[in-house]
């Protein structure tokens, strides 16, 4: 069974710490989530994992992730 929280704060932190991942993430998210997981996961997890992400970077702000990836250039 594949915990989703754990998978969201793996990719998050990644998202946070590379600024390329950040990028990628904004452009393709499922794709970025995939290769950082490295399994291939069911859309309806992957889409949690997303969304889950998209959360935790937007911290409740509206913009979320865009607001984040522009003040990281």
């Amino acid at each position: 069974m594949i915990d989703i929280k754990d998978k969201i704060e793996e990719v998050t932190k990644k998202v946070k710490d590379d600024p390329s991942v950040a990028k990628n993430f904004e452009k393709e998210p499922v794709k970025t989530v995939e290769g950082i997981v490295g399994v291939d996961l069911p859309d309806d997890v992957i889409n949690k994992v997303v969304d889950g992400v998209k959360a935790n970077l937007s911290g409740g702000k509206v913009g979320g992730i865009v607001d984040k990836i522009k003040n990281i250039f």
